[in-house]
């Protein structure tokens, strides 16, 4: 069972969700929350494993409350959901450690979708905005707001890493990635969950602002520039 929590300063809003999401067999909504603080007090009564957090609440907006729910509780998932697609909400939702910025306009099968594969730590990044997204960690890449990794950490890495650490930084989930290299999509979550550890790094999303920096994003399999 997966626990959800809503965030949304609408009533509306949440309780459609509330209705919609509880009706779904593997999933279970802990709270609703109509600003930042409350998302707070909710994750104090219940920890949730996966937030659906809208950006512009009041007292609290989502891009702080991500940064403060991340530093205090980092193994839970939050899902940035939101109207707008301005590049600094994409940008600080991302570098807080969101694990996912999806439109309100996507479908309620895509939603549920978008919770189970963040529950399983893969990043969900809405269609419209990706390639936003990949303008953005350019952008990080090119600013001071850089992944540090010691260089002893990197070269523990095998060219079997590299080969997974490339497509990630692509944007590719699990599957996408297990189906590009022929492995089984056990193998890849085991493999980069290898990574991270290797590289002292919190999730796939800094993995990928890291592979950006390094230019493994542009690299084939075998480290060669392409």
């Amino acid at each position: 069972m997966i626990k959800v929590l809503i965030a949304d300063d609408q009533e509306l809003i949440r309780q459609s969700l509330l209705i919609i999401l509880d009706s779904v067999p593997d999933f279970h909504v802990t709270d609703t929350a109509a600003d930042g603080q409350e998302v707070i007090n909710c994750v104090k009564r219940e920890k949730p494993d996966v937030i659906l957090m809208d950006i512009r609440m009041p007292k609290m907006d989502g891009v702080i409350c991500t940064q403060i729910i991340k530093e205090r509780y980092p193994d839970i998932k939050i899902i940035i959901l939101t109207t707008f697609d301005d590049d600094m909400y994409v940008f600080n939702a991302i570098k807080f450690g969101a694990s996912g910025y999806l439109l309100k306009g996507i479908s309620m099968k895509e939603l549920s979708e978008a919770i189970r594969k963040v529950y399983q730590g893969t990043a969900m990044i809405n269609e419209d905005i990706a390639s936003k997204v990949v303008r953005l960690f350019s952008k990080m890449a090119q600013s001071n707001m850089t992944i540090q990794v010691d260089e002893q950490q990197s070269s523990s890495l095998r060219n079997s890493d590299w080969q997974i650490i490339a497509q990630v930084s692509r944007g590719l989930s699990n599957k996408e990635i297990a189906a590009k290299l022929n492995l089984s999509e056990g193998t890849v979550r085991n493999n980069l969950s290898s990574i991270l550890s290797k590289l002292g790094l919190r999730d796939r999303t800094q993995l990928a602002i890291w592979a950006v920096q390094t230019g493994a994003n542009i690299r084939d399999f075998d480290g060669k520039e392409q």
